[in-house]
């Protein structure tokens, strides 16, 4: 498994009687993210991106589920997309400079090898 940083999920407020489908998705994911539990986490978090395209939390929690899997090119997708979606949001700000920062160590790490 691959060590990252604390994971920030971001979580949704739900208000009863107006969640939707999506919401739905990504409350699962959360709760199977928290138990280590990624390729579903993943499944959820795409197929609530694929409901609702711009939702920043959803792809937020897709970069890091696909983080966690080491598909790194299309995590950082994710994370610009949440941050263009919603620029001030701190979660989704502070995930992806965590995850920049480990991503940048790997890829020097990786051009140092004969």
């Amino acid at each position: 498994m691959l060590a990252a940083p604390f994971l920030t999920l971001v979580v949704l407020a739900f208000v009863p009687g107006s969640s939707t489908t999506s919401d739905h998705e990504i409350a699962f994911g959360i709760d199977v993210a928290r138990k280590g539990l990624w390729s579903e986490a993943r499944f959820r978090f795409e197929k609530a991106v694929a409901l609702e395209p711009n939702n920043a939390e959803a792809l937020n929690n897709l970069g890091i589920a696909l983080e966690q899997q080491g598909a790194f090119t299309e995590a950082r997708a994710a994370y610009e997309k949440a941050l263009k979606l919603k620029p001030g949001n701190i979660y989704i700000q502070q995930n992806y400079d965590l995850f920049r920062e480990a991503d940048d160590k790997r890829n020097r790490k990786a051009k140092k090898k004969p």
